[in-house]
């Protein structure tokens, strides 16, 4: 489906005073980091045949447009817009030279769909490197870090101030007993959420992989 937005009305929208304030006088950026248990995740993905990389990706998309403060964004003249839906936009590691690929795969429901259209997009673009070109400005910030099992992970954005997309990251999942354990972790502007909406984010990522049978 094609991306729409809605223009917001400061002066109607009930967090209009506070989003005002934060980006007048004060931008900040939230980042916490919470360890996940993604073990019904990983058997599922295993049952299903499917990559964990995506499947991961699927879920915190899920939850991102579950919540409309994660799809606040600017339009072309500068005026706050809420996204219909937003997508991911992630890194394709390519271990053969160390670089990267980052590509946007349109966000399904579907977790089935979604992996087609992520697998689909993978082989388009793997002998493309850095930024893959025309891509939806609909987006948010996904990647991993696979390599290491982190305390806490923060990303500074260095623009205005002004990017109002969630900015998450993973790390390496460890076994704890019967447990896989891994760290998640959002980056989000105060202007468009309070400490209680980052939180909740991770309550549902975890409660949506506890639903995997």
């Amino acid at each position: 489906m094609e991306p729409q937005s809605t223009k917001v009305n400061l002066e109607e929208w009930n967090r209009g005073p506070l989003f005002q304030h934060y980006i007048d006088n004060l931008r900040i950026v939230m980042s916490l980091t919470v360890d996940i248990d993604i073990t019904k995740l990983l058997a599922f993905s295993k049952r299903g045949h499917l990559k964990f990389y995506p499947s991961m990706i699927w879920v915190v998309s899920k939850v991102v447009n579950a919540h409309d403060e994660f799809k606040y964004g600017w339009d072309n003249d500068g005026d706050l817009i809420k996204w219909n839906y937003i997508s991911p936009s992630y890194t394709d590691f390519h271990k053969e030279d160390e670089n990267f690929t980052k590509l946007v795969t349109p966000f399904s429901d579907d977790l089935s769909e979604f992996h087609r259209r992520f697998m689909a997009d993978q082989e388009a673009h793997k002998n493309h490197r850095a930024f893959v070109e025309n891509q939806p400005r609909n987006f948010f910030d996904v990647s991993c870090l696979p390599w290491v099992k982190y305390k806490h992970f923060d990303v500074h954005v260095f623009d205005e101030g002004k990017f109002l997309a969630p900015v998450i990251t993973w790390g390496k999942y460890e076994r704890n007993g019967a447990s896989y354990l891994m760290p998640l972790t959002m980056n989000l502007h105060h202007a468009v959420a309070d400490g209680f909406h980052l939180s909740r984010f991770f309550t549902e990522v975890q409660e949506l992989i506890h639903s995997f049978g």
